[in-house]
């Protein structure tokens, strides 16, 4: 059922980027902020309003949580078995930046399990794909590859790849980088926006990603589909599968996404 769906999630993906790149490639855009001090562009709103609707007719009854969307109260969202989560827009401050690394997040979770996820990457025309029991796929340049990630003894002597936030958390993820480094040698970093750092973990690019700072579940619900697709995990610091819908807020523990699960990583991640 969910492998069935991929298609037109994935169009709608692909259809809310082009509409974020109808503003990106504008020569100025307006930068609201939120209650929260996060920027809001007209490119986040134009994605939200392909993506809302595109979803809800996907599925009968089926909820679509947005972060350009209200927030239902928890008395209403704990009822939900089946939902779409989507971050219209990840990455916004990136997207303010120019820098190209910001993506389309829709995911299918059910029962807290995230079980279909498109990451969409508008300025590379990429996407990835993740669908329980169905495997996760890079689309590029209009063709379809099975991707898969990293097993540690595959490094064949390369650097421990570790991928992170260009801006949050660093202190503590140094500290991580220091531990790893002394046990396993050589530790190669790339820092990157949005959810596209899961998505190099579950393409086999990167061996882990530690984000020791807050993000919220629309930041990560689709992305997570993928990397446990591709043969990954994504762990809360209590090395506990990270689920969703849970509690009263939307905000994620602390967290690890590995590639290797059968690498001993609690260790060096155990608190």
């Amino acid at each position: 059922m969910y492998a069935n769906l991929l298609p037109q999630v994935l169009q709608l993906a692909r259809e809310a980027g082009d509409a974020i790149l109808a503003v990106y490639n504008t020569a100025d855009f307006n930068v609201d902020m939120k209650a929260d001090d996060s920027p809001l562009t007209q490119a986040d709103l134009n994605a939200h309003k392909i993506l809302e609707p595109g979803l809800l007719a996907l599925l009968d009854g089926v909820p679509v949580l947005s972060e350009e969307g209200k927030l239902p109260d928890w008395a209403t969202r704990k009822t939900w078995n089946r939902y779409w989560i989507i971050d219209p827009l990840d990455g916004t401050k990136e997207f303010i930046k120019r820098n190209g690394e910001f993506t389309v997040n829709i995911a299918l979770v059910e029962n807290g399990e995230p079980v279909l996820g498109v990451v969409h990457v508008p300025v590379l025309d990429i996407s990835y794909t993740g669908v329980k029991g169905g495997g996760a796929f890079k689309y590029e340049k209009g063709q379809a590859s099975a991707i898969h990630t990293r097993k540690m003894h595959a490094r064949n002597g390369e650097p421990v790849a570790v991928v992170a936030s260009r801006s949050h958390g660093a202190d503590a993820v140094d500290a991580l980088l220091a531990k790893i480094g002394a046990q396993l040698g050589e530790v190669q970093l790339k820092n990157m926006g949005s959810s596209l750092k899961l998505c190099l973990v579950a393409e086999g690019t990167a061996d882990i990603y530690p984000r020791l700072a807050l993000t919220s579940e629309w930041d990560t619900a689709a992305a997570q589909a993928v990397v446990e697709a591709a043969g990954g995990q994504v762990l809360t610091e209590k090395l506990d599968v990270m689920r969703y819908n849970t509690k009263d807020d939307i905000l994620n523990p602390f967290f690890h996404v590995i590639g290797d699960p059968s690498f001993d990583w609690k260790a060096l991640l155990a608190n």
